[in-house]
């Protein structure tokens, strides 16, 4: 694999994700905490920095004061600015208009300039909110082989999932003759009905050409300056425009990517990683997932109380991951994923759920199925997931499948909440 220092990432992480709500009323979807010490742009980076990727540009736009900390704690120190070397998080700069990114073309057009100064052959552009191990070093020079004006990640899904993407047809060199973004009636691959090749949104594009279809683009007034919707479909038969095949860097049979844009999806992706086989492997040194971990005590555990007290008194986590400066004290944890500094007490259930840094619970109170952000306290003897209208009427939000999110804003009251037998 060659150099990657002609090649130029743009990660676009402005995104609302209001799917994700409570969990993204004060923070970016790329942001949100995964997997109990990382976020989820740390995958992405992580892919980067893997793939020998060193000039890295985020366009942020909404809530972003927690992702630019975080990128400042975890991740600026793997960069040298001496050495050509940056990581930079940049916010919507109003050089064009006095408005927001109106679409994921004008995102990147709206910061041409910093990018044609730099002068890159290829600019590599990525979300910042997807689960997944790839790298894109393979990918660049698949590019680079191919002489493509433009080279899109491709992944088979279902033909219902694919209604969410950029669906492609490709002929026997991996050419792209077809492309449809969001299409109600998608078209399946070549003797496969039941499947599509749907995009990625991972673009590999020749940095020259990609800059004058940026500016043309800008310049339309009926488009929606969208890569899906305007850029690509109008290259299709005039550029060449070729189809990557996802390689997983996962060290799994089957390939791992997830859009975690919903409540159920995300709370989905976590629980796996507590199974005893996880599809995504998170203990693999050969590429490894980084973010930032504070300076904190290992986890703890403690009582072991069976003869004295009425109830059993075990602090214990079973099929569950737990953090770094925890205390599971007399609690008992099953199947689920406990954060940071988070403090379990005695006689305390958590089971099925995944609680962020800081959460409290007191003695007694009963969690199950259910997300819990920063800084909550749950009462003692307060139950969470046991009695889904009640939940409602508390105020939580409640997912198609049941899974209860408390925000860090949510009021935990014990008053209104009786205790559930």
């Amino acid at each position: 694999m060659g150099s990657m220092s002609d090649v130029m990432t743009v990660i676009l992480a402005g995104g609302k994700g209001s799917r994700l709500e409570p969990l993204t009323r004060d923070r970016a979807k790329p942001a949100v905490p995964f997997g109990g010490a990382y976020r989820i742009i740390d995958f992405t980076l992580s892919n980067c920095l893997n793939s020998g990727l060193r000039k890295l540009l985020i366009l942020t736009q909404y809530k972003a004061i927690s992702l630019d900390r975080h990128i400042n704690l975890a991740w600026q120190q793997y960069f040298c600015r001496e050495l050509g070397e940056f990581i930079d998080v940049v916010p919507p700069q109003q050089r064009i208009d006095d408005q927001w990114y109106q679409g994921t073309a004008d995102a990147v057009y709206q910061n041409i300039y910093s990018l044609e100064k730099l002068r890159p052959e290829h600019v590599l552009i990525l979300a910042g909110d997807h689960i997944y191990k790839m790298n894109y070093g393979q990918m660049v020079e698949f590019h680079k082989q191919q002489g493509a004006d433009l080279t899109i990640a491709a992944l088979p899904v279902d033909r219902e999932s694919a209604k969410s993407f950029g669906v492609m047809q490709v002929d026997s060199s991996g050419r792209i003759n077809g492309f449809e973004e969001k299409p109600a009636d998608p078209r399946p691959m070549p003797g496969n009905p039941e499947q599509c090749l749907a995009s990625m949104g991972i673009y590999v594009f020749s940095a020259k050409l990609l800059f004058e279809l940026l500016l043309s683009d800008a310049n339309n007034r009926q488009s929606a300056h969208d890569f899906g919707k305007n850029i690509i479909p109008a290259m299709i038969g005039s550029h060449r425009v070729f189809a990557f095949p996802f390689l997983d860097e996962n060290r799994k049979t089957q390939a791992y990517w997830r859009d975690v844009g919903t409540i159920d999806s995300y709370y989905a992706a976590n629980m796996d990683l507590i199974s005893v086989d996880p599809q995504l492997n998170m203990y693999d040194r050969s590429w490894p997932i980084r973010t930032h971990q504070g300076n904190y005590p290992p986890p703890k555990f403690v009582f072991e109380d069976r003869e004295t007290a009425v109830e059993e008194r075990v602090g214990a986590a079973t099929d569950s991951i737990v953090c770094a400066g925890s205390i599971v004290s007399g609690g008992k944890v099953t199947r689920s994923i406990i954060g940071t500094n988070v403090r379990i007490n005695s006689f305390a259930q958590v089971s099925d759920s995944i609680l962020f840094d800081r959460v409290e619970v007191g003695r007694h109170a009963r969690i199950r199925r259910a997300i819990i952000d920063k800084d909550v306290r749950i009462p003692p003897g307060v139950s969470i997931g046991y009695d889904l209208d009640l939940d409602r009427q508390r105020g939580f939000v409640v997912s198609p499948e049941g899974i209860v999110v408390i925000g860090k804003e949510d009021a935990v009251d014990p008053l209104s909440m009786p205790v559930q037998v």
